[in-house]
């Protein structure tokens, strides 16, 4: 099954002509010779442009390549502005299947005989379609309120399946062959994205992620998320209030309109803290398709958010190191940062403090105080690989969907408003999150919202008291007497081994006795020592273990 997927993702990929995008220089001899023994896959498609050819060949080899196409379209500053467009489609505009059959999904999902029961102005032709699901527009019968009804691609799981279990081999691969390969932990970052996207195909999952997510920023001016109609939701299907805005990609749309670039670009630094930082629930998919800018208040915007098939969470220490890391960075105290390192296990215990310093400054002095647009971010990520592997630092699987989230936000910053200070943005948000994590307000919470259980167990705690003190006067009696039982049980332990030993020598005195034809007196008497030696070290194992109960 793995080598018949990773036939059809090289078939796909020479088929598209793709390999036009690596230069010729980079390519060892080992790639040239494959190349020109698969002489048969030509390029089915040189008429279309670079662009074209990677955004169809990735979309037909399903979900996960449509998914990193998707992160991709979100780098403009890494891509070519002919590539970065065409992955642009990829968001919302995959090749759709047939409404038709997305329409009896429904009908079976949802246990109707015609969608007329349910919806009135159902439509066929998608509103959307991306990698995993798409969308149809329609109204709900009982209310009249408009809806958009999410379907999942029939079949879907098993191309999932496949490349995962290919992304399973070469992980294994990589993590034993190459020099880094413990160190990049490639078996447990794909184990998360597993759980990840596959978690994605579960609608129901999906509808409880937004229901929380919105509560979260209920009456938020920053973010809205749409009410879902949970009962009319099931594994493969959702129906959530239909949305009008304008995608945030749409850039000269939005000026257009009068948005305050500004404003919005802030509130999407604001909004990513809030969701790690606050509710320590964040949606880890926010590549732009599934982004749009609410038309209401332009001079005062608001996001408008949709697709929560994927969400991540934090616990409470990794949320406290990232918040620590943060601020010491915006604070410029590389050494906070080093040391922060160190005491959360990233890198390894004897690392030398300020050599790791040294090496932080190096890659965080240059880009301080920068607006997105000064700043060259794969020089930065190439000097953070760098350092990485320079000091033996771990990858954090769990921190994974979180680097990604980042990743987008990041992007849609410089496309945004490229003259950000993402710095001086986010450092007044976490300078104020960590002030209520610790000191006296923290404390106060803390107390309060304890109050409820202690209460509870206020008129309990004499009882508990009066008790504690009974056992503690008889404390002593009851050590003296474990260390009796405890030094019964040694002795007889002790003798059940000299019982062992004794018995065992008797045995082979007897077998060599009789093999050397003594009178049998001597060979029966020792034959009889070594009986009565197992007897006497089974009846002290058998008091031995009775001490111990």
């Amino acid at each position: 099954m793995r080598l018949l997927r990773f036939y059809t993702i090289q078939k796909t990929l020479l088929e598209h002509g793709l390999e036009e995008l690596i230069p010729p220089k980079w390519w060892p001899w080992y790639m040239q010779l494959g190349r020109v023994s698969a002489f048969w896959l030509r390029n089915k498609y040189p008429d279309k442009s670079r662009g074209e050819r990677l955004r169809l060949a990735l979309q037909s080899l399903g979900p996960v390549f449509v998914k990193l196409g998707q992160m991709l379209s979100t780098r403009r500053d890494l891509l070519p502005k002919d590539i970065a467009d065409e992955l642009t489609l990829l968001q919302d505009q995959v090749e759709p299947f047939d409404g038709e059959e997305a329409k009896s999904i429904i009908q079976q999902s949802l246990g109707i005989a015609q969608i007329e029961d349910l919806f009135t102005d159902f439509e066929l032709k998608p509103l959307a379609s991306a990698s995993i699901a798409q969308v149809h527009s329609a109204n709900l019968k009982e209310s009249g309120k408009q809806v958009i009804v999410k379907v999942i691609r029939p079949n879907i799981k098993h191309t999932i399946e496949a490349d995962i279990s290919l992304m399973e081999a070469l992980a294994e691969a990589v993590q034993k062959l190459l020099p880094d390969g413990k160190r990049l932990r490639p078996v447990e970052v794909v184990e998360e994205y597993r759980r990840t996207i596959l978690d994605e195909l579960d609608l129901l999952r999906e509808a409880g992620n937004g229901i929380q997510l919105r509560a979260n920023f209920e009456d938020s001016p920053a973010l809205y998320v749409p009410e879902i109609y949970s009962d009319y939701c099931r594994n493969n299907v959702m129906v959530m209030e239909r949305i009008w805005g304008i995608p945030v990609a749409d850039v000269e749309r939005l000026e257009e309109t009068g948005v305050n670039m500004k404003k919005l670009a802030e509130r999407g630094v604001e909004v990513f803290f809030t969701q790690v930082f606050r509710d320590s629930f964040f949606h880890a998919d926010m590549h732009p398709g599934n982004i749009f800018v609410s038309h209401d208040h332009p001079e005062n915007p608001q996001y408008i958010a949709i697709d929560f098939g994927i969400v991540g969470t934090l616990n409470r220490e990794d949320k406290r190191y990232l918040a620590e890391n943060f601020i010491a960075f915006f604070n410029r105290d590389y050494r906070k940062v080093a040391e922060l390192h160190v005491d959360s296990g990233w890198v390894p215990a004897d690392t030398q403090i300020d050599d790791f310093e040294m090496a932080i400054r190096a890659v965080c002095e240059p880009i301080f105080q920068k607006p997105l647009d000064e700043i060259s971010f794969s020089n930065v990520l190439l000097q953070l690989f760098n350092t990485a592997r320079r000091f033996n630092m771990q990858v954090q699987p769990q921190l994974v969907l979180l680097q990604k989230t980042l990743l987008y936000i990041e992007g849609l910053g410089r496309q945004l408003y490229p003259q950000l200070d993402l710095w001086s943005t986010a450092k007044p948000f976490l300078e104020n999150w960590m002030k209520e994590q610790i000191g006296l307000s923290a404390m106060g919470k803390k107390i309060k919202s304890n109050l409820p259980f202690w209460s509870e167990k206020l008129p309990e705690i004499p009882d508990l008291v009066y008790d504690t003190l009974k056992q503690m006067r008889h404390l002593p009696e009851q050590q003296r007497m474990l260390a009796d039982k405890q030094a019964q049980q040694q002795t007889f332990l002790i003798k059940m081994l000299f019982y062992g030993l004794f018995a065992a020598s008797s045995g082979i005195v007897a077998m060599m006795l009789h093999s050397m034809e003594y009178h049998g007196f001597y060979s029966s008497t020792a034959l009889g020592g070594s009986i009565f030696g197992w007897w006497k070290a089974w009846r002290y194992s058998h008091k031995a273990v009775s001490k111990s109960h």
